[in-house]
């Protein structure tokens, strides 16, 4: 995944708040996720509106020690059809 790239929810996801981080359901694919992260949830909640999967990373606080995981994370959520790139 290009953390330099415009993200989103993929339009089938529906997310869950959950007091551990949330679950996620993807409605075509049937996948459950389990973001186990308060911090990853604030930034899946943020892709739309922020212009890179790196500015959501950094508005939800992510110090740039912790971008490689986080961008991990962001990368299977990208490979299970979760996250989908928007138009630039």
């Amino acid at each position: 995944m290009d953390l330099d790239r415009p993200w989103k929810l993929h339009p089938q996801v529906s997310v869950r708040p959950e007091p551990f981080g949330a679950l996620l359901y993807h409605f075509g694919t049937r996948k459950l996720s389990f973001l186990k992260d308060r911090t990853l949830l604030s930034i899946v909640n943020s892709l739309a509106d922020a212009p890179s999967a790196r500015d959501a990373c950094t508005a939800a606080g992510v110090p740039d020690s912790q971008l490689a995981r986080y961008g991990a994370a962001l990368t299977t959520l990208e490979q299970s059809s979760m996250l989908v790139e928007r138009a630039s």
